[in-house]
């Protein structure tokens, strides 16, 4: 079936003449990485081509030159005749582009690992694995389009920050061939990940340790709920950007199974971010309208704050 997909992908590419790549709300390195790298070799091949989502890159991503052209906005002047959608698992959360994508008459391709995935576009290439960026290489590689230094920085950006640098479970021998696909292409994987893994603004550090002083232990200590508040951004001069793998801190400790990371949107609404060592996160988040994967997924919640962690902590205990 995917081999299929991936044919009629080539084909379309190869025919259209201005593409519109679209990610999901709140970017990830994976997102803008897989779809900022298809968007830069299908301007070397001639094609019209642009990035939009819902946002700009946040700073913490704004590493590579290319996430300066993302555009939260349609171009005035350009006639799409092919859409295409990265990483995103369904068609809500594409936010503001996603009545254009649902209303839009031509072709639409869906490329995406989520196993959460519900198969929204024309053409849909799903394939269970650490990141879009994994999946990007293969695209390029049928269609005839290259992978440049440039282009390799991109995705080696996504590979990385969706795999935790390589330590997640999901990672497999794939991943690591993609990788050195990359390396050869002339990824600097050193300085991407230090950048994302290593370094530290001030700022960024005084709102870890706010986080970290919220730890809350449930289930005999096999469940670690992380908050952090719209006050402790204002306290720290924050944003939500700055927030990423926060999460995985506690699966470090003896014992724990599962960590929750709350992110109060505004009162009475929360962004969970699960990820697990073993259970299937990706059940709990269902259960709340989310999803993604086994070992990581993300849903949000709307009530009071205690209410909130109740919901949740039954959720994961009927996983355990």
């Amino acid at each position: 079936m995917t081999d299929n997909a991936l044919t009629s992908i080539v084909k379309q590419l190869k025919d259209a003449r201005a593409i519109a790549v679209f990610c999901h709300v709140r970017p990830d390195g994976d997102a803008l990485g897989s779809g900022l790298a298809l968007v830069t070799a299908l301007k070397s091949a001639g094609k019209t081509a642009c990035m939009l989502c819902e946002e700009a890159a946040p700073d913490r991503l704004k590493i590579l030159p290319a996430m300066d052209d993302v555009c939260t906005v349609l171009p005035q002047g350009v006639t799409f005749d092919l859409l295409v959608s990265v990483d995103c698992a369904d068609l809500t959360r594409l936010g503001t582009f996603a009545s254009f994508f649902k209303r839009f008459r031509g072709t639409t391709i869906n490329i995406d690992h989520h196993i959460s995935n519900d198969r929204f576009a024309s053409i849909n290439y799903v394939c269970e694995c650490t990141a879009t960026c994994e999946i990007i290489p293969d695209v390029l590689r049928a269609a005839g389009l290259p992978l440049t230094k440039d282009i390799a920085d991109l995705l080696a950006l996504g590979l990385l920050t969706d795999s935790g640098n390589f330590a997640h479970q999901d990672v497999t021998q794939n991943t690591f061939t993609i990788a050195a696909e990359l390396r050869a292409a002339g990824a600097d994987f050193p300085a991407i990940s230090y950048a994302m893994f290593s370094r530290q603004t001030k700022n960024r550090a005084l709102l870890y340790v706010r986080v970290l002083n919220s730890m809350r232990f449930c289930l005999d200590d096999r469940l670690v709920f992380l908050t952090v508040t719209q006050n402790d951004f204002r306290e720290t001069d924050t944003d939500k950007s700055q927030t990423e793998g926060f999460v995985d801190f506690p699966l470090s400790i003896d014992g724990v199974e599962v960590s929750i990371a709350l992110m109060e949107v505004k009162q009475g609404q929360y962004k969970a971010s699960l990820r697990s060592k073993r259970i299937s996160v990706n059940a709990v988040a269902s259960e709340f309208g989310g999803g993604g994967h086994i070992l990581a997924s993300g849903c949000m919640l709307f009530g009071e704050y205690e209410e909130v962690i109740e919901r949740l902590t039954y959720a994961v205990y009927k996983q355990l």
